[in-house]
């Protein structure tokens, strides 16, 4: 998404230059950062699901192993939109291949990577499988020192260490970060951004994310009334006629989409959908692909886009999000329906199949996206009925993300991290534990921003009885460019149809490399071409194949048999050492499309150069602490969903 700052100037529907990291308060809860936990019951899988089908869950320590005779961090897939689909789940469009149904979802328009599956070994679907629907997980045979690598424990001491280091290391760089705000308050340079607050004790904001100001100022009451509008209607046609709340849904999503942006508006989407439909009708995926792909070209460059753009009745403050954000998501939306017509042609998928899921006003304009196979299976279920304890969480959830804004809006009046990147000169006499800090709070402040928009979007759903996409995984937790996105949702739909089906089981260098680099460039279409999103998807698309170039590296002696001699905390110790050096790539590569190439040339110099040995060092020990505490959490979350394997007790 755009934000309200000069830096890396994106399309809308781009990356999202405005978000820039805030929050060390929130990542030192390294397993609270995900926002999407608290929707799935008790012993369910994450709602990462289609209707009526669990989607296998995912296993965090994948990532793990980065050298466990495979030196790598075997993990599961994402390209660009980094996609969280099964590790387990079959691939293809042919209705003889089984889905994996992701249930995706988006954060608002932006950017997102993709990532690599752990090779499977090929399980046959089972008899009387459904196609669309995935087989169930077959149970994989872990050797010696596979296991090692899930259930290696570290000292108490030690993790009680780590968490010290970390800790202090956050809290010295936010009051560095602190200390610069105050600073700069009253600096010219930032008077476009930094404005009154709260007075009463001196404190101005920054709000230079133009976005998060209209959503909860001007269009706050907006948003509202319109959302609240859709759960009293929901909620009435469901207890009085269930069997028609999908058309209730589409009929008030279009009225809806036509007060916003017009009826003209209104007209070129149902051409787009019209359109893709008919060619749904020749079961044909790659031409299904290709028009879908060429829809989504003309809402992202000239001329077609200025044309388009046309259409819109008025002007308002976030007419520009909402054409891009309603156009890119139709197109996708239209999409994976012409798709998962071609895949299941006995279905008989009509064009008011495609309407009712294209105009479901909660996902419209922002997300996230489910593929139409998990959408249509959910929202056709004539009694729906609330799993125990639904509405606890989903009130938990709308609680969650209200007490998120709050502490955003405290946060911006102390830490003026979105501001601060803009002014180089004033940047650049940071010190440098302070500019790192800035750095990672831009990245946290991109996941947060999404989180809440997901969460109040996915508690809406929810209330529908949808089972949308989790909100991503927060930053903090991320050390391997497999597992790295901001939008489950992008990242499953470019998963599904891009990215695994020309990658099959993701272990080969070459099908890998062209799967990554054709998911890339789809990417790189749905952001909007221009520069900072090419150099944006190369260094990303290199970062994820560079991990299975490593993986297979480590494949051979004698790293393989150096791995084997260490013991198995020696070898978890190795591992995380490679999983910070990679953090830092994960951080630098994505900051040049949130912020600026500018600043985080900046950055690079500061830590890798003139910084070098001492801060480079100390930054790096910090991440590995932080490495290490999340590869604890991802141990205790693979015992507890693997009850055979053995739970080693710590020194």
């Amino acid at each position: 998404m755009l934000g309200g700052r000069t830096r890396a100037k994106v399309p809308t529907s781009g990356v999202r230059t405005g978000f820039h990291g805030s929050g060390f308060w929130l990542d030192l809860n390294i397993d609270l950062c995900d926002f999407g936990h608290l929707s799935c019951p008790g012993g369910s899988p994450p709602p990462h699901r289609a209707a009526g089908a669990q989607r296998p869950l995912q296993k965090p320590w994948h990532s793990q192993q980065l050298c466990s005779v495979q030196l790598s961090a075997t993990q599961e897939g994402h390209l660009l939109p980094p996609c969280h689909h099964s590790a387990h789940s079959l691939r293809g469009w042919g209705p003889e291949t089984g889905h994996s149904p992701l249930c995706p979802e988006l954060s608002q328009l932006g950017r997102r990577l993709v990532g690599r599956k752990a090779p499977e070994p090929k399980a046959p679907a089972p008899v009387n499988s459904i196609p669309g629907l995935p087989a169930p997980a077959p149970r994989r045979h872990r050797g010696p020192i596979q296991t090692m690598g899930i259930k290696t424990a570290l000292p108490a001491a030690e993790l009680g260490i780590y968490s010290l280091v970390l800790s202090g290391g956050l809290a010295f760089a936010a009051r560095g970060l602190l200390e610069a705000s105050q600073d700069g308050a009253h600096r010219k340079a930032f008077q476009e951004s930094v404005r009154p607050g709260w007075e009463y004790i001196g404190r101005k904001m920054d709000v230079a994310d133009f976005e998060w100001v209209m959503w909860f100022t001007s269009f706050r009451n907006v948003i509202l009334f319109a959302l609240c509008g859709h759960v009293l209607f929901a909620k009435l046609c469901t207890m009085v006629a269930p069997q028609l709340r999908s058309w209730v849904y589409a009929v008030y999503g279009i009225l809806a989409v036509g007060a916003t942006m017009g009826p003209w508006y209104l007209l070129l989407l149902l051409g787009h959908c019209v359109g893709l439909y008919v060619v749904s009708l020749l079961g044909q995926p790659w031409l299904c692909l290709g028009l879908g792909l060429a829809s989504l070209a003309s809402f992202k460059m000239d001329p077609l886009i200025s044309w388009q753009s046309g259409f819109v009745t008025g002007t308002f403050d976030l007419q520009e999000v909402l054409f891009q954000g309603g156009s890119g998501f139709t197109v996708l939306r239209c999409t994976s329906f012409a798709l998962e017509s071609c895949a299941h042609p006995g279905r008989r998928y009509s064009l008011a199949d495609l309407l009712r899921y294209n105009f479901y006003l909660p996902f419209f304009f922002f997300g996230p996206i489910m593929t139409f196979d998990c959408f249509h299976e959910q929202v056709s279920q004539a009694e729906p009925v609330r799993p125990e304890g639904e509405l606890w969480r989903i009130r938990a959830q709308a609680g969650l993300s209200v007490v998120t804004i709050v502490a955003m809006d405290i946060f911006f009046h102390f830490f003026y991290i979105l501001t601060i990147p803009s002014d180089l000169k004033f940047a650049n006499r940071l010190p440098d534990s302070a500019l790192a800090g800035l750095a990672y709070a831009n990245l946290v402040y991109d996941w947060v921003k999404a989180a809440v928009l997901f969460g109040v979007v996915n508690t809406v759903a929810r209330l529908d009885h949808l089972d949308p996409p989790r909100a991503p995984k927060c930053i903090t937790a991320l050390y391997v460019f497999g597992e790295t996105h901001f939008d489950r949702g992008i990242n499953d739909w470019l998963c599904k149809y891009v990215y695994d089906h020309i990658g099959g089981a993701h272990s080969a260098v070459i099908p890998e490399l062209v799967a990554s680099v054709a998911t890339f460039a789809v990417t790189t279409l749905w952001l909007g071409p221009c520069d900072i999103v090419y150099l944006w998807s190369v260094l990303n698309c290199f970062g994820l194949n560079f991990e299975l170039w490593v993986q297979k590296l480590a494949e051979h002696k004698p790293l393989a048999q150096i791995e084997a001699s260490l013991s198995e905390q020696m070898s978890r110790r190795a591992r995380a050492a490679f999983g910070a050096v990679n953090f830092w790539a994960i951080i630098m590569y994505n900051l040049v499309s949130l912020n600026s190439l500018e600043f985080t040339e900046l950055v690079a110099r500061r830590l890798l150069l003139t910084g070098f040995p001492w801060t480079t060092l100390a930054v790096l020990f910090v991440t590995y602490c932080g490495v290490q505490l999340v590869k604890e959490r991802e141990r205790v979350l693979a015992l507890e969903e693997e009850p055979g394997l053995d739970k080693e007790k710590p020194e």
